[in-house]
């Protein structure tokens, strides 16, 4: 069973014991990477244009006759050789979104803690405890859990305004709830930083779905295995 110390303002040593059928797995890469592209793929705008040809204004008539000026034939000033013309081959709005079953992501979030979990990034803090929105305050509580200047991402239950005004001021570290964190987001960041109450809500949400998928697996049909014999009489 994976557990992790949880530092507290008692000075008193305590660890948190986790669900091993949640964050007990081994790390996939193949899925771990599926959902990074998706996560990425999902956040292009794909907005990106060209005018193509028939797109570019201009260019009704024919610059010069077909023959006898000893210059190479063309057919219109907008044609994608001259200057101003239009783009061949160019992008087009599309979307960049991939399908990624929920299972598979869910999967690849109980694998990223894990992963986390198995190096040593992941840390517990039984509160923030940052009374002041101040950013100085709040860097100087990270740097007491030997915090400074990496790519770290915060996970609270709640984000009260205070907190969000001075985290944006961290160019290093990234702010998320329990209900958004992403793959992308615990794998980017060099380290990670719990709240007690809100890995406990990760978990609690994580094994939910797991159990529910269990529960829908069990009632279903199961499909018969027995043929049916065959009626025909057989030929001698």
């Amino acid at each position: 069973m994976p557990s992790v110390p949880v530092s507290g303002g008692t000075g008193k040593a305590q660890t948190l014991e986790l669900s091993a059928d949640v964050f007990g797995g081994t790390p996939r890469v193949p899925l771990l990477h599926q959902a990074v592209v998706k996560e990425l793929a999902a956040r292009r705008v794909g907005t990106h244009s060209t005018r193509g040809r028939s797109d570019v204004q201009g260019g009704g008539r024919k610059p010069w006759k077909q023959k006898g000026t000893g210059r190479a034939r063309q057919g219109s000033i907008r044609a994608t050789q001259w200057k101003g013309g239009g783009k061949p081959f160019g992008p087009r709005p599309h979307k960049y979104d991939k399908r990624l079953p929920t299972e598979m992501r869910r999967a690849a979030l109980r694998e990223a803690v894990a992963a986390k979990l198995g190096a040593g990034e992941l840390s517990v803090v039984e509160t923030l405890g940052v009374g002041d929105a101040k950013t100085k305050a709040l860097v100087t509580r990270l740097k007491g859990l030997g915090i400074a200047g990496q790519p770290t991402l915060l996970v609270v239950s709640e984000v009260p305004e205070g907190l969000k005004r001075a985290a944006r001021n961290v160019a290093w570290l990234s702010l998320e709830t329990p209900g958004h964190v992403s793959v992308y987001q615990l794998l980017r960041s060099e380290r990670v930083v719990f709240e007690k109450a809100a890995l406990q809500a990760l978990e609690e949400s994580l094994r939910k779905a797991g159990a529910k998928r269990e529960t829908a697996m069990s009632g279903a049909p199961q499909m018969k295995t027995d043929q049916p014999k065959s009626s025909r009489r057989s030929r001698s």
